[in-house]
C-alpha cells in the first residue's frame, strides 16, 4: 500500500495543514488497515515503509514515534501540527469508544466530500473569471489595434470617427498613452485575485462575501447546512451524544445565519427539546430533510439519516453550481458578441455610407 498524499516535513519546518485530499487519503488508508486487524502502530509503520515522499515520511515518523512511546494515534496526529483539531478530537473519541476504524472511515468520507465541494466551488468561480478575461482581451485588441486602422481609413477619405466608435477610439488612445498605469492596475487586480484564492484570509473574506451577496446567499446556506449534517453524522457515529455533537460541530459552521440556527438548536436541546423538533423549529433543515431527521430519531438511526442528508446537500449544491455555470456561459458569449458587433457596426455603417457616396 502506498500513500497518495504529500504532507509537511519535519516538525521544525513550517507546519502547513494537510489538504482535504491528503486528509481523506490518510484516514481512508488507516481505516482499511485497522479493519484488517492491524494495530495503529503497525499500520503507521506500514505507511512509513511504503511512502517514498521525504516530507510524508517525516510526518509519519513523528506519528510513529508518538505511538512507540506509548501515545495514541490521536495524540500523534495532534502533535504533528498538520491535522485539524476536529479530526484529532474525533479520532480520540473513536479510540475511547473502540470504533477507531469506523471513525477513520467516516473522517475519510467527510474530507473527501469537503474536497469535492471545494473543487466544485473553485471550478464554478474560475470559469466565469476566465470568460471575463477573454472578453476584456478581445475588447482591448479591438479598441487599441483595430479601431485606429479604421480611423486612418476615415481620415484618408476626409472624415472622422464620431459617436460610439469615436468615443471608443478616444478611450483606446488614452489607454495606449497610459498603458503602464493600466498594466499596474491589472497586476494589482491579478494579485488581489490570487490573494483571494490562495490565502486563508482571502478565502475567509470570500466566504463572508458569499453569505451576503444575493446570488450566492442561498447556496452558501446550503453548503453550511450540508457541512453541519456531515459533521453531526461523524460526531454521533463516534459515540458522542446529541449535546456533545452539537457543541463539537458548532465550531465547524462558519456561516453567520446557519451558525445562529445551530446555537438555537443547542439551546432548545439543552432545555429538553428533541433534536428533530429543534431543527424543524429553527428552520436549520426544512421540508423533507426535517422530516427525515424526525424519522431518524424515532428509529434510532439519526446518524445514518444525517449522512444521507449531507450527501444530498452536496449533490444539490453541485447541481446548482453546474446550472449557474451553464447559464452564465451563453450569457457572457452573448454580451461579448453584442459589444463587438456594436463597435464594428458603428464603424462599418458610416464607412459604407462614405464609400457609396464616392461611388
Amino acid at each position: 500500500m502506498t500513500t497518495t498524499y504529500d504532507s509537511p516535513g519535519e516538525k521544525t519546518a513550517a507546519r502547513k495543514p494537510l489538504s482535504n485530499t491528503e486528509l481523506a487519503a490518510f484516514c481512508g488508508q488507516m481505516a482499511l488497515i485497522l479493519r484488517s486487524g492491524i494495530s495503529a502502530l503497525e499500520g503507521v509503520s506500514i505507511l512509513l515503509d511504503d511512502n517514498p515522499n521525504p516530507e510524508g515520511r517525516a510526518l509519519l515518523r513523528g506519528i510513529l514515534d508518538c505511538l512507540e512511546s506509548g501515545g495514541s494515534l490521536s495524540q500523534g496526529l495532534r502533535e504533528s501540527g498538520c491535522f485539524p483539531e476536529y479530526a484529532c478530537n474525533i479520532a480520540e473519541l473513536g479510540e475511547q469508544s473502540g470504533r477507531l476504524d469506523d471513525v477513520m472511515n467516516s473522517l475519510s468520507g467527510y474530507y473527501r466530500r469537503e474536497d469535492e465541494l471545494a473543487k466544485s466551488i473553485k471550478s464554478a468561480v474560475t470559469y466565469p473569471l476566465v470568460m471575463l478575461g477573454m472578453m476584456v482581451a478581445v475588447m482591448l485588441v479591438l479598441i487599441i489595434k483595430v479601431l485606429p486602422v479604421f480611423n486612418q481609413v476615415f481620415r484618408q477619405l476626409g472624415a472622422e470617427l464620431t459617436g460610439v466608435s469615436g468615443a471608443v477610439l478616444r478611450m483606446g488612445s488614452a489607454m495606449s498613452r497610459y498603458s503602464m498605469v493600466f498594466l499596474v492596475v491589472a497586476a494589482v487586480l491579478a494579485a488581489g485575485c490570487a490573494w483571494l484564492f490562495a490565502s486563508k484570509k482571502g478565502r475567509a473574506w470570500m466566504r463572508r462575501f458569499s453569505t451576503r451577496f444575493f446570488a450566492t446567499k442561498k447556496l452558501s446556506e446550503m453548503i453550511a447546512a450540508g457541512r453541519f449534517a456531515s459533521g453531526m453524522h461523524l460526531a454521533l457515529s463516534s459515540g458522542l451524544d446529541v449535546d456533545q455533537s452539537l457543541e463539537t460541530v458548532s465550531r465547524l459552521v462558519e456561516h453567520p445565519v446557519v451558525g445562529q440556527k445551530v446555537e438555537e438548536v443547542r439551546r432548545q436541546v439543552a432545555e429538553g427539546a428533541s433534536l428533530s423538533a429543534a431543527i424543524a423549529k429553527t428552520g436549520l433543515f426544512t421540508g423533507v430533510y426535517a422530516r427525515m431527521i424526525s424519522i431518524g430519531v424515532s428509529t434510532g438511526a439519526v446518524d445514518e439519516v444525517l449522512s444521507q442528508i449531507a450527501v444530498q446537500y452536496d449533490e444539490e449544491v453541485q447541481q446548482r453550481m453546474a446550472g449557474a455555470v451553464a447559464k452564465l456561459e451563453p450569457t457572457l458569449v452573448a454580451v461579448l458578441s453584442v459589444a463587438v458587433g456594436m463597435v464594428l457596426l458603428s464603424v462599418m455603417l458610416p464607412l459604407m455610407g462614405i464609400m457609396s457616396g464616392i461611388g
